[in-house]
């Protein structure tokens, strides 16, 4: 049986490199597997645009696609996936960090059925690596770990280029990020799809920045915004509640401040502790939408609102109740009072995550015979997305 697999190659001044990788990935090509290339160069201020048009020229499966304005990898990225039309679709960076001889072994659960999402892995292969830069590796290590955290995976490379997916997983997935945190988003977003995913030993070629490595520790940075950004809404129960300490700290800090500020300036405390409460409320509630829960309007904003105030004026009322009864039982007022706040704590993150702002659950990992006998199903019958227009050919 005869497969096609689309090889989508990002490239921004990749004019040393560009021509051989090509030659590599084309080397793939044979009775049973056709390629369709894909190359989107990003702008590129050398040589790289002239030099991917003339391969288009003597090559008849290569697409060269242009972005007139640099927008990154990401961006790249999901300008190639809209356009591919095989079977399967790998990642491959024009630099030649990563060998494409290694593509077939990759592609081989998603032809046997087993996989959906295969990623190669730096740190499982025993194959050639250069050595680099250790801090990078050590931060690669820790970015995978906490993307597993939130994830639930147990991947050992979550930051790879090499990404071979089936075609209809990567063209379902809405992808927002444009440089290089499109790595941890698309984690993300496969593993809330239960799909079956499996992971690869891979060689590692790496570049030094005077080679022309582009990835900074700003890059760094925008990872860890992602891993939470696009995880800690769908996160396991326990780290959504270590957010939330980190969330309500932040909303008890204002409730001080405030409260601090109007009484040290002669407010009276009936006026000044209900403020402080309030602006601790709306604290909360914007770090809760935008950090660990996504906001679930289900009618209108207004009702999201008004059932919000009406939870944080139970709590509080529970509160007070709580804390007498711990003082009429004998309790110090210290320890009445930390048991209070403690249990209230836990009932406004269950009031907010399965009252306020319900999140539909991912569901379980769908096994393999699932998968092959119904989903398959689904992505047959699915209908294709619309290809928009290149933006240059």
């Amino acid at each position: 049986m005869t497969h096609l697999l689309s090889v989508v190659i990002p490239c921004y001044n990749e004019e040393k490199t560009l021509e051989a990788c090509i030659s590599k990935v084309i080397e793939l090509q044979s009775d049973k597997l056709h390629l369709e290339l894909i190359i989107i160069n990003d702008a590129s201020s050398d040589n790289s645009l002239s030099i991917a048009h003339g391969l288009a020229e003597r090559y008849g499966m290569i697409k060269v696609l242009n972005h007139e304005v640099n927008q990154g990898k990401g961006a790249a990225l999901r300008t190639g996936f809209r356009h591919a039309t095989g079977d399967y679709v790998v990642v491959q960076d024009a630099d030649l960090e990563y060998d494409p001889m290694e593509i077939p072994g990759l592609l081989l659960p998603l032809i046997e059925d087993k996989a959906d999402v295969v990623l190669g892995s730096r740190f499982l292969s025993a194959g050639a690596h250069r050595v680099l830069y250790y801090w990078h590796s050590l931060g690669n290590r820790f970015l995978t770990l906490l993307s597993n955290m939130f994830t639930d995976l147990n991947l050992t490379d979550m930051e790879t280029c090499y990404k071979v997916f089936k075609r209809e997983v990567i063209q379902s997935i809405d992808i927002k990020e444009n440089r290089f945190g499109f790595e941890p988003e698309i984690v993300a977003k496969v593993a809330q799809m239960r799909l079956r995913i499996y992971e690869m030993g891979i060689s590692y070629f790496g570049r030094t920045y005077e080679e022309g490595k582009k990835i900074g520790w700003k890059d760094g940075f925008r990872a860890l915004y992602c891993i939470f950004r696009y995880n800690a809404h769908k996160a396991p129960v326990p780290i959504q509640f270590l957010i939330y300490l980190f969330i309500g700290g932040a909303a008890a800090i204002i409730n001080l401040l405030v409260f601090m500020t109007l009484f040290n300036s002669s407010v009276q405390v009936e006026i000044a502790a209900p403020v402080a409460f309030v602006s601790a409320a709306i604290v909360n509630y914007l770090l809760s939408t935008s950090i660990l829960f996504r906001s679930k309007i289900k009618w209108n904003a207004g009702l999201e609102i008004m059932l919000y105030t009406i939870l944080v004026m139970a709590i509080g009322a529970f509160d007070l109740y709580f804390t007498k009864l711990l003082l009429h039982t004998g309790f110090s007022p210290q320890l009445a009072k930390l048991l209070a706040t403690g249990l209230g704590f836990i009932l406004n993150f269950t009031g907010r995550k399965y009252l306020i702002f319900p999140e539909e659950k991912s569901g379980p990992w769908k096994p393999q015979e699932e998968f092959t006998q119904s989903d398959k199903k689904e992505f047959a019958t699915k209908p294709r997305k619309k290809k928009e227009a290149a933006e240059s050919n």
